[in-house]
């Protein structure tokens, strides 16, 4: 039982980290793909705020407040009880609904549904703007050869 639970918590922290990072208007045009949303109610209504990031030297030094970010979080609960919590980069409102509307409803029987409509051509477009921007950045690289003189 704990091992299938790290993999649910695994695989939430993924899709929750992916609603968080996506842009704004990729998520709400996927979310708009898949229909009416479902009837719910608010445990807390989207609320912008800020969040002091820290960071690590080395991933295990120090830590140190490296700066403040805007954030929007929200809490609903839908009819059936799942309650699903939007925490996204930004002020937009209706990117932390959609997303507490996802988290919820990949907890229920509508997953795969939401997997295949949102979450992996989310992915996948995420994916492709990094490969894009990878492949932009290699295209500068200077590699610099240095000849050795037989000097004694």
């Amino acid at each position: 039982m704990a091992d299938y639970q790290n993999i649910a918590n695994t695989a939430r922290r993924d899709w929750m980290g992916l609603l968080a990072r996506a842009p704004d208007d990729a998520l709400i045009e996927l979310w708009g793909k898949v229909g009416t949303p479902p009837s719910f109610d608010w445990l807390r209504s989207p609320e912008v705020g800020g969040v002091m990031v820290r960071g690590r030297t080395g991933g295990t030094g120090a830590p140190f407040n490296l700066g403040e970010m805007t954030v929007t979080r929200c809490s609903l609960v839908l009819k059936d009880g799942t309650v699903g919590h939007g925490y996204v980069q930004g002020r937009s409102k209706r990117k932390a609904e959609a997303a507490a509307l996802i988290d919820a409803l990949m907890q229920t029987d509508a997953a795969e549904e939401i997997r295949a409509s949102v979450i992996t051509p989310l992915s996948q477009q995420m994916q492709d703007a990094r490969t894009a921007r990878a492949a932009k950045a290699a295209a500068t690289k200077v590699e610099f050869f240095t000849l050795v003189r037989g000097e004694d």
